[in-house]
């Protein structure tokens, strides 16, 4: 394929361009989608099934253990996160600046979320800005500046002197940074592993739940009532057991919960979708998960929500909730072309025949 600003290419479907809707055909021109025969010759054709970018939810462009990669290192992760399929990434905190990614057409299209907020030494060190209660509404404003309309708490973490998990600050003060954040026009995620901390952030009135291993059945209908998401990382849930090993013999009652969190991982995450809770798929790469792994992400959520339900999950769904175009006509031909329909094989995610952002492709379509 050559530069997208020349090409016409005829797409021979099916598109699905959104849950349960599909076009039998459609064309590429200029970058752009169209469902009306152009008058320009086509320059390529590619066929398959269609389905727009996927978005990876909850990611971390910029992040390696310690603290900020190198553009390098950064421009790496973009491209293994697009080779994938993912061409729409909700950044959930970076040391990085990744706003030169903007400029560049071979990688994910980023909302950023501004860097992590967290309790002084209460998270992995280097990742995030630490502050003491008293500072986190100021922090909250900045950091709602420096995003694209999110900001990002860690809830919760391990509390050493306690052994266990706790929240990192107190309700009052969550709920003062999520009414600063919102007079900021923003909207707040936070990480959370613990079960009290989603009273507190649903008091609060965040905006998205991050993990939500603590999910209880009180927690359900508040979640489906308010709107509120959740982003379960089922990648990174898998690593629960390792660090439960690694806490066994200083941490005994934190390892255990841990393990509990990480074995009630697809039970809570059915009884959410049952119950209404909107559910987004994200991978948490960055510093501890390799990128490039939604399609794993989404083969998990599966496992819980069924097919169909995970690929929106990470697809016409998650684009709708970030205010992402789906290949309607005249958006931006961001696509992903598949072997066979992924509402019944997710599998065939993992093995893209084509992925193109604005027309060009990164991946196959030649």
């Amino acid at each position: 394929m050559t530069d997208a600003a020349h090409d016409v290419v005829h797409l021979m479907g099916p598109i699905l361009t959104a849950r349960g809707e599909s076009r039998p055909e459609g064309w590429i021109v200029d970058g752009r989608m169209t469902y009306v025969r152009p008058g320009r010759p086509v320059t390529n054709v590619l066929a398959g099934w269609v389905v727009p970018g996927l978005v990876d939810a909850h990611c971390h462009l910029g992040l390696v253990a310690g603290g900020a990669a190198d553009d390098g290192e950064t421009l790496r992760q973009a491209r293994t996160d697009a080779a994938a399929g993912t061409l729409l990434v909700r950044d959930c905190g970076s040391p990085a600046d990744t706003r030169w990614l903007d400029a560049r057409s071979d990688v994910p299209r980023v909302v950023r979320s501004g860097r992590h907020l967290a309790r002084s030494r209460r998270y992995l060190r280097g990742l995030a800005v630490e502050v003491e209660p008293e500072d986190l509404v100021e922090a909250v404003r900045r950091e709602a500046k420096a995003g694209d309309g999110w900001v990002k708490l860690v809830a919760d973490w391990i509390d050493r002197s306690a052994g266990d998990l706790a929240p990192a600050f107190p309700a009052a003060v969550v709920r003062e940074a999520v009414r600063a954040a919102h007079d900021e026009g923003a909207r707040v995620t936070a990480h959370s592993f613990a079960e009290a901390t989603i009273d507190d952030l649903l008091d609060a009135g965040i905006d998205c739940i991050e993990h939500a291993t603590g999910l209880q059945p009180r927690h359900l209908p508040r979640l489906a009532e308010l709107g509120v998401p959740i982003v379960p990382t089922l990648v990174n849930v898998a690593t629960f057991p390792d660090i439960a090993a690694r806490a066994d013999g200083k941490f005994p009652a934190y390892a255990a919960r841990m393990r509990a969190l990480w074995a009630r991982r697809f039970e809570r995450i059915a009884e959410a979708h049952a119950a209404g809770v909107r559910i987004y798929a994200g991978t948490d790469a960055g510093s501890v998960i390799a990128h490039g792994r939604l399609p794993e992400e989404i083969a998990l959520l599966a496992e819980a929500l069924g097919a169909e339900a995970a690929v929106d999950a990470a697809c016409w769904g998650a684009r709708s909730w970030l205010g992402a175009p789906a290949l309607g006509e005249g958006e931006p031909a961001d696509l992903v072309v598949l072997d066979a329909d992924p509402r019944w094989d997710v599998t065939t995610l993992s093995r893209p025949r084509g992925v193109l952002r604005a027309g060009r492709a990164l991946r196959g379509g030649e």
